[in-house]
C-alpha cells in the first residue's frame, strides 16, 4: 500500500499490470493516501489467486518511486525537472528538424507489449500518420513473434491461445515447451496441477528441472537449441508407430507428404544424439500424447526465442496436426504469451509491418480501408520499416531522433551493450515511462506518464480475451497519460485533430479501423467490457437496427472464383458440442447479413434489437482461416544454432525469468518484498561444471561470450544439464544477462536468439 494521491471511495475492480494473464484484482482506498490490492473471484482466469508482484503492484504508484515531474537534459549534462510545456517543445523542435534534415525515415518509435490497446493503436498511427516512418517497432518483437509467425503460416491467424484456459485441465495431455509458468505466471499453474487431478499427464520440455518440470509426469531435458530436432523426432515416432490421424490430415490439412518426408529424416537414435533426449523418453512422450482422446502442444520463449524459433514452433504444430490435436474441442496448439499486452500489443499497429485489426502493411486493401479511417491518402503510409533489434542497431546513423513508450531496452535487447552505446549515439533520444529506467537515464527528455490503476484502457490477453482496466487514481500532479502526450506532439508537429485523450473515444476509432480485419474488435465496446468477464475476438458487430453489419460494410465480397473466408469463418462461438452441431454466426452466405447466434452468458439485446457477436473463444472448430480453410502443414528439419559451442566458448548459456521480479524490472526492482525475494542477478550452473570451475555456491563467477562479459554469484544445483548454464535477465550493471546473448535474428520472424549462444565460465578472485 503507498501513497498515490487522491481517489475515488469506491472499490475498482480492475486488472494487474503485470503478465499476460491479466489478473483480475481489486483496488481499494483504505485512507491515508494508501490504497490496497485484493483478491477479485469473481474473475475466471485467475479466480482470485495473485502472485507477489500482484499483490504489491500498488507500491509502485507512490509518488516517491514512480516520476511525477517531466526531466530534461541540462547543459551540464544531467536530468533536471521541467514544466510540460517545455519538455514537449524540446521533443517537438528534435523530431521536425530531424525530419527536415534527414527525411522521415530517420525518426524512430519503439513501443512496448505493456501499452494498452488504445496507447499502442495512437502510437502506430502516430507514427505513421504524423511523422509518417516506417520506422516503429516495439518490445513484443521479442516476446512471442516467432509463435505468431508460426501460427499465421499453418492456421492463417495468430491468437496466442486459440482457447480458454478453462479448457486446459479437461484435456488429456499438455507439452509444455519452454515455459515455467510457476515462475512466470504463478495463478496459472493450477490449470496444470487440476489436469493431473482429473487424470491427465503433464510432459514438460526444459533444459532446467524448473518448479513446473517438477510438476510433471514426464520432464524431457534436451540441449538449448535442439527443441526443433525434438518436435521432429517426436513426429518420426508418430508415423513410425502408425499414430497419424489419417482421416483428419485428408480431410483438414494440406502439405503432409512434405512434412512427413523432412520428420522421417530425424530417427530417434540421431534425435537422442542431438537433444540428450533418450529413446525411451521420446516414446514415452509420445505414448503419453496420443494415448487420450484430447492433447495440447503450449509453447513459450524456450523454443521460440531462437534463430529458427517460426520453424520451431511450425514442427510442434505439425505434430499436433499429424495427430488431429488441432481445431478439435479441448486441443490444439496455443502460445503463453508473456506481456501484459503481448497480444493486443502487435494486433493495432506499432509492429513494423502492421496496421490495426492485424492487417498485413504491405495489403493494398488494409492500407485503403484503415487510410480512410485516418482520413489519409492509402499512398502517403509508409511501408514496412526494421524489426526491433535491426531498428535498435541503427540508431545513430540512419535513424537519429527516437521517441520510447513503455520500455527498456538497455536491459531486455540482445547484445545490450552495442544497443546501450547506441542509444547514447542518437542525436535526441525522448522517453515516456513510469519510473527512471536504465533507458530513460540516458535520455534528453523524460515525461512521466501514467500507469495501469490511474487510466482506462483495454488489454487483450493470453487467450485473446479483451478486458477494461479501469482507472482507480487519481494520477499525481505532474504526471500525463501517453494519449496526452500523442495528442500534444501531434498539435505540435501540425496535425490538430485525430488524436483524442479519452481512451474511450479511441477505442471507437480502433473498432473502426479493426473491423473486417483478422482481430476484428469492432463488436466490443466499454460498457459491454464493463458488464462481462471480457470478451474474446474476433467479435465482429451485429448489423445495425437491421441494415448490414459492419463488417461487411468494410470488407469487400470475395469476387468471382476467390475461395479466401471471411474474417468471421475461422472460428465459432464457445461451444464443446461437434462443429455440426450447433448454430454459428456466419453460416449465411457471403454478403448477407452477420447475425449472431444465440450465446450462453452473451447479455440479452434490447427489445427489437440485434443480439452482439458472442465473441469467439475457441478458433477453428469448423475451419481454419487460411483460403481453403486447412491447415498448413510445413516442412521443416533440424539446423544448429547461430552459435554453437567451440574450444573458446565450451558451455551454453539461456535465459528466463525468476518469479519475484518482471522483465527488465524497472518497476518490480522498486519494490522491496520483491527484491528481498529475488535480491540481483545469478549464474545458475550443473555441481560438475562447479567442480570444474572451482567453485562453490555463491561465489561470483564471470560468464563471457562473443559480445561481452557478466558476473554474478553462482548458483549450484542438479536440476541443470552439465553443458548449461541459465542467468535471469532482469538486472542491469555486471549482472545484465543480456550483454551475453545473440542478437541472430530468424528469417521469418526477426526474432533474436536469447535462448541459447555459446560462453565460458569462469571463476572472479574474490
Amino acid at each position: 500500500m503507498q501513497n498515490t494521491g487522491t481517489r475515488s471511495p469506491a472499490t475498482t475492480p480492475t486488472h494487474c499490470p503485470y503478465c499476460a494473464l491479466q489478473c483480475g484484482m481489486n483496488l481499494t482506498p483504505v485512507g491515508g493516501g494508501t490504497v490496497e490490492v485484493s483478491e477479485r473471484t469473481d474473475f475466471p482466469v485467475n479466480r482470485g489467486a495473485l502472485c507477489g508482484k500482484g499483490r504489491t503492484a500498488a507500491q509502485v504508484l507512490a509518488p516517491g518511486v514512480r516520476l511525477t515531474s517531466p526531466l530534461v537534459r541540462s547543459q551540464g549534462g544531467a536530468l533536471v525537472p521541467a514544466g510540460w510545456d517545455e519538455a514537449l517543445d524540446r521533443i517537438a523542435g528534435s523530431l521536425g528538424r530531424t525530419r527536415a534534415r534527414y527525411g522521415a525515415d530517420a525518426l524512430g518509435v519503439f513501443g512496448g507489449g505493456g501499452l494498452t490497446n488504445e496507447k499502442a493503436y495512437a502510437l502506430g498511427k502516430f507514427a505513421r500518420v504524423v511523422l509518417g516512418t516506417s520506422q516503429i517497432d516495439y518490445n513484443g518483437r521479442f516476446c512471442m513473434s516467432s509463435a505468431a509467425a508460426a501460427g499465421t503460416r499453418a492456421f492463417g491467424l495468430d491468437r496466442g491461445l486459440p482457447f480458454p484456459l478453462e479448457d486446459v485441465p479437461r484435456t488429456g495431455c499438455v507439452i509444455l515447451v519452454g515455459s515455467n509458468p510457476a515462475e512466470t505466471m504463478p495463478p496459472s499453474l493450477r490449470y496444470f496441477t487440476e489436469l493431473r487431478e482429473n487424470g491427465g499427464t503433464l510432459i514438460v520440455v526444459d533444459p532446467r528441472r524448473t518448479r513446473t518440470a517438477e510438476q510433471a509426469d514426464l520432464h524431457l531435458a534436451p540441449r538449448p537449441g535442439t527443441d526443433l530436432a525434438l518436435a521432429l523426432g517426436l513426429l518420426h515416432l508418430v508415423v513410425a508407430e502408425g499414430r497419424v490421424d489419417e482421416a483428419y490430415v485428408e480431410e483438414r490439412t494440406s502439405g503432409w507428404e512434405e512434412a512427413r518426408a523432412a520428420a522421417m529424416a530425424h530417427w530417434p537414435e540421431h534425435v537422442e544424439r542431438i537433444t540428450g533426449v533418450s529413446v525411451p523418453e521420446l516414446r514415452e512422450a509420445v505414448r503419453l500424447f496420443c494415448a487420450p482422446e484430447a492433447a495440447m502442444v503450449l509453447t513459450a520463449r524456450g523454443p521460440e526465442q531462437q534463430a529458427k524459433g517460426t520453424d520451431t514452433v511450425g514442427a510442434w504444430i505439425n505434430l499436433c496436426l499429424a495427430t488431429g490435436r488441432a481445431g478439435r474441442p479441448l486441443s490444439g496448439y496455443g502460445c503463453l504469451t508473456g506481456q501484459g499486452n503481448g497480444q493486443g500489443g502487435r494486433e493495432h499497429g506499432q509492429k513494423a509491418d502492421q496496421l490495426p485489426g492485424y492487417r498485413r502493411l504491405t495489403d493494398p486493401a488494409a492500407r485503403r480501408h484503415v487510410a480512410e479511417v485516418w482520413g489519409v491518402d492509402p499512398d502517403a503510409l509508409p511501408g514496412p520499416g526494421r524489426s526491433a533489434y535491426e531498428l535498435l542497431d541503427a540508431l545513430g546513423s540512419d535513424v537519429r531522433t527516437l521517441l520510447v513508450m513503455g520500455s527498456n531496452p538497455v536491459v531486455s535487447a540482445p547484445r545490450a551493450a552495442h544497443v546501450e552505446e547506441r542509444l547514447r549515439s542518437l542525436d535526441f533520444l525522448a522517453v515516456c515511462d513510469v519510473v527512471l529506467s536504465e533507458t530513460a537515464r540516458l535520455a534528453d527528455v523524460v515525461l512521466p506518464v501514467t500507469q495501469w490503476a490511474e487510466e482506462t484502457g483495454t488489454t487483450t490477453n493470453l487467450e485473446g480475451r479483451v478486458l477494461l482496466r479501469r482507472r482507480a487514481v487519481t494520477p499525481p500532479e505532474g504526471v500525463r497519460g501517453d494519449l496526452e502526450v500523442l495528442h500534444a506532439l501531434a498539435g505540435r508537429l501540425g496535425v490538430e485533430k485525430g488524436f483524442p485523450v479519452d481512451p474511450e473515444e479511441v477505442f471507437e476509432e480502433l473498432r473502426r479501423a479493426s473491423a473486417g480485419g483478422p482481430a476484428d474488435y469492432s463488436g466490443i465496446d466499454y460498457r459491454r467490457l464493463a458488464r462481462e468477464d471480457g470478451v474474446f475476438w474476433p467479435c465482429p458487430a451485429p448489423p445495425p437496427h437491421g441494415g448490414p453489419a459492419l463488417r461487411a460494410a468494410v470488407t469487400p465480397p470475395p469476387a468471382a472464383g476467390d475461395t479466401a473466408p471471411r474474417p468471421d469463418t475461422a472460428a465459432r462461438p464457445d461451444t464443446a458440442a461437434p462443429p455440426d452441431t450447433a448454430p454459428r454466426p456466419d453460416t449465411a452466405a457471403p454478403g448477407a447479413e452477420d447475425a449472431a447466434a444465440p450465446h450462453p452468458g452473451a447479455p440479452t439485446p434490447a427489445a427489437g434489437g440485434t443480439a452482439p457477436h458472442p465473441g469467439t473463444p475457441r478458433l477453428f472448430l469448423d475451419r481454419f482461416a487460411t483460403p481453403d480453410g486447412r491447415a498448413r502443414f510445413v516442412p521443416v528439419a533440424h539446423r544448429p544454432s547461430a552459435e554453437e559451442p567451440d574450444e573458446e566458448y565450451p558451455v551454453l548459456l539461456t535465459t528466463g525469468r525468476v518469479v519475484a521480479q518482471y522483465q527488465s524490472g524497472a518497476q518490480t526492482r522498486r519494490v522491496a518484498e520483491l527484491n528481498a525475494a529475488a535480491p540481483g542477478p545469478f549464474v545458475e550452473l550443473h555441481p560438475r561444471l562447479a567442480a570444474r570451475l572451482g567453485a562453490a555456491e555463491g561465489d561470483p563467477l564471470a560468464v563471457v561470450s562473443r559480445r561481452g562479459r557478466a558476473v554474478a554469484p553462482a548458483r549450484i544445483t542438479t536440476g541443470i544439464r552439465p553443458d548449461t548454464v541459465f542467468m535471469p535477465f532482469h538486472w542491469p550493471g555486471e549482472g545484465r544477462a543480456n550483454t551475453l546473448t545473440n542478437p541472430a535474428l530468424d528469417p521469418d520472424s526477426r526474432m533474436p536468439e536469447f535462448k541459447v549462444c555459446a560462453v565460458r565460465v569462469e571463476a572472479v578472485p574474490r
